[in-house]
């Protein structure tokens, strides 16, 4: 029974990155035979510590203990046929852990999901940033013996420095994610958007437009913001919730509209569109910027709207707003999208190809 050693930065079920690329497939590597170990960085308290404003002399003594927790990694690395490692096995700029699991004899198989080469720190971290080192990445993927990547682009960054890169987008589990067109059942319809407080600041770069949109339609919508519960916009009106795994599905399906508003640069370029996923799983009408493999993911018209131009947020919204057929229509069409493309069960294979043509070298 081939062992799998884990290293990513999170405890199970806690990152979207985790969940979303590699978590969700392993009860079914489990049914193939594959055990696996988790080695995570941050426990629940720790998280919560890390990622706030200031504590810095607790932030160093978290820092300081992942690596010790990487050491002892390093001491059973021998005990494992794959190590697996998600992003990076540590927060600091170094790559020795990787290269060391590169040597170890075990098969390294290393999957990333973001343009993780540019430097991307959360608010509250915006002074430590000097020692990740993102150039980093292309060590680490020369260090492995397989790459995943979540799509085309991230797949020819990493291809110059490692050959067997294999490209397997962020997917959806569409027997969680399912529509509950029930909860769209209401008096007012709700415009929203979910993520993370290091992203809150795309969705801040629409809030010119959607002031707009409150000004046009008024007390016939409403706003949500999933992920933030102390975000506050005083001018819309939002709700902001926490997000939690219990609530996740049920909060995407009172979501009549979904927003997932990208810059175009090059580290959204590299965003696997997950967002926007996540929104149509749920049959939830989605508006997503022509940014990255959103242009893949959306037929514009078809099964969800693209936005080219800033001035387009208006209009599509507003044929939303008005439409509830359009809405309807848009959202299944973009839940059929995700089962034939985006789903667990479509991708599950691939996954377990990678894992089955891992050779151990020892």
């Amino acid at each position: 029974m081939p062992e799998v050693l884990i290293l990513c930065a999170h405890r199970p079920k806690r990152s979207p990155s985790q969940r979303y690329r590699f978590e969700q497939y392993l009860p079914y590597l489990e049914q193939e035979g594959f055990r696996f170990t988790f080695s995570y960085l941050l426990n629940a308290k720790e998280d919560k510590v890390f990622y706030s404003k200031g504590n810095e002399w607790r932030k160093i003594l978290i820092l300081l203990k992942g690596v010790l927790i990487r050491i002892k990694d390093v001491f059973r690395y021998k005990k494992y046929d794959i190590i697996f490692i998600q992003r990076e096995a540590l927060f600091f700029g170094t790559s020795i852990f990787e290269r060391l699991a590169y040597r170890s004899g075990a098969y390294v198989i290393f999957d990333f999901d973001d343009s993780i080469w540019l430097a991307d720190t959360s608010p509250g971290n915006k002074k430590w940033e000097w020692i990740k080192k993102p150039e980093k990445f292309y060590r680490n993927v020369k260090h492995a013996h397989c790459v995943i990547a979540g799509n085309a682009y991230l797949a020819d960054k990493a291809r110059p420095y490692n050959q067997n890169v294999v490209v397997i987008p962020t997917s959806i589990n569409t027997d969680l994610h399912k529509p509950m067109p029930e909860l769209r059942e209401k008096q007012k319809l709700t415009i929203g958007w979910s993520g993370s407080i290091s992203t809150i600041k795309h969705f801040e770069n629409l809030l010119p437009e959607l002031r707009q949109i409150k000004d046009r339609y008024g007390e016939q919508i409403t706003f949500k913001v999933i992920g933030d519960p102390n975000y506050k916009n005083e001018a819309l009106g939002i709700e902001s919730i926490a997000w939690t795994e219990e609530d996740e599905v049920k909060q995407l399906n009172s979501l009549d509209i979904g927003l997932m508003p990208l810059p175009d640069d090059a580290w959204a370029n590299g965003k696997c569109g997950l967002k926007g996923l996540s929104y149509m799983a749920c049959g939830v009408a989605t508006v997503m910027s022509a940014v990255g493999v959103n242009k893949q993911i959306i037929r514009d018209g078809e099964n969800g709207f693209l936005i080219w131009e800033e001035s387009e947020w208006h209009e599509k919204l507003s044929r939303l707003i008005e439409d509830k057929n359009l809405r309807f229509r848009l959202g299944m069409a973009g839940r059929n999208t995700v089962l034939e493309q985006f789903s667990v069960s479509h991708l599950r294979q691939s996954y377990l190809n990678v894992f089955k043509n891992a050779q151990p070298n020892r």
